[in-house]
């Protein structure tokens, strides 16, 4: 206070340069410090509304909605619900994606958070269709979202002619406004119909990026556990063989650490409880945390550790309508095979050990 003051006095008896020189001896303000302290806030309430977006956007735009219809605003209620049972068939036909909300600045506080990385391995041709493998899902698969339903880390620059649509849960597109919020984005429902309009009849340089461990896959996920639910998961080849598309396995390195996770011994009550909520609501109930949002105690924070996506070398495929069982079996150990090996040469480069190993189960 005393400098500040001695140099506002300076500044009065002086002429001009006195009073540059005189500012000259004040302390320099912390303002690099005060502006890396406002982009972390920004960073956090970009992944926050995203969390709160996917969490309650959809169930509280429905309460809003019918209860719109109780007051005078009920002609614009019945108007957005005319609009929906027209617009119903939307997310199965494409989506209706917009570059605006993908390059929105929001996604790169979101992606600068954890940060988030995409890496290439090998070029993808724009002349072909692919069916991305997603491993693993994590509690929010926050790596899958900001790679594939954004461009925040320049999928259409790094993948030139590929178009990418995450698939998620179909129920999310029963949800007034929040189906919007998605198909902005270009994510599309995980469903038979949907993968076989992108695939078939949108042309070619179609990507659709399946989270094959699903809601299963979330109960077993926990910092330093490599594990993903694969065995089982022979659906999307099948798929990839009925329409001719490439299969491309893509691991997410870190993906697992950013929340932790309370996990049940298989046979417990706890278990069977989330197994029998995971079959009703589609999603699994999993008791994790993060950190807070001013302290370090427990939050819906996620833990900004980075995650980092590699996009392995996609496996030809050919198209077969009726693939026996014993092709698709074939294709899914080629997938595995591949998916252990992408895991296997980068995982020392993320802080993973040599003699760490991924487990499919």
């Amino acid at each position: 206070m005393k400098t500040i003051l001695a140099a506002y006095s300076g500044a009065l008896k002086g002429t001009g340069s006195s009073i540059l020189s005189s500012l000259q001896d004040l302390p320099s303000l912390p303002w690099p410090a005060l502006r890396s302290k406002m982009e972390k806030h920004l960073q956090v309430i970009a992944v926050l509304q995203w969390i709160i977006s996917f969490l309650a956007m959809g169930i509280s735009c429905t309460v809003l909605l019918i209860y719109m219809f109780c007051t005078d605003l009920w002609v614009i209620a019945a108007m957005y619900t005319a609009w929906l049972i027209f617009d119903w068939n939307t997310p199965k036909q494409g989506g209706r994606r917009s570059s605006w909300v993908r390059n929105w600045t929001v996604w790169t506080y979101f992606r600068d958070y954890f940060p988030i990385r995409l890496i290439k391995t090998h070029n993808l041709l724009p002349s072909r269709n692919y069916i991305f493998g997603y491993h693993p899902h994590g509690i929010f698969s926050f790596g899958a979202f900001c790679n594939f339903g954004t461009e925040a880390t320049g999928f259409s620059k790094k993948f030139p002619g590929i178009k990418p649509s995450l698939a998620t849960l179909a129920g999310n597109f029963r949800m007034p406004v929040l189906r919007d919020y998605l198909m902005s984005g270009g994510i599309c429902p995980v469903n038979r119909n949907s993968i076989d309009y992108l695939l078939s009849q949108n042309g070619t340089g179609n990507a659709v990026v399946i989270v094959v461990g699903g809601a299963a896959e979330s109960l077993d996920c926990a910092p330093g556990i490599n594990s993903v639910t694969l065995n089982n998961r022979k659906g999307f080849v099948r798929l990839a063989l009925q329409q001719g598309s490439d299969l491309v396995p893509v691991y997410s390195f870190g993906e697992n650490n950013v929340y932790k996770q309370v996990i049940f011994e298989e046979g417990t009550w706890c278990r069977l409880a989330q197994k029998r909520l995971q079959k009703i609501l589609g999603f699994a109930p999993c008791l994790f945390h993060g950190c807070g949002l001013f302290s370090d105690s427990w939050g819906m924070v996620p833990y900004n550790k980075p995650i980092t996506t590699i996009v392995g070398e996609p496996i030809t495929v050919p198209k077969v309508e009726e693939p026996t069982k014993d092709m698709v079996e074939l294709y899914h150990a080629m997938y595995i095979k591949s998916l252990r090996s992408l895991f296997d040469k980068y995982k020392t480069r993320f802080g993973l050990k040599e003699s760490d190993i991924l487990h499919i189960q």
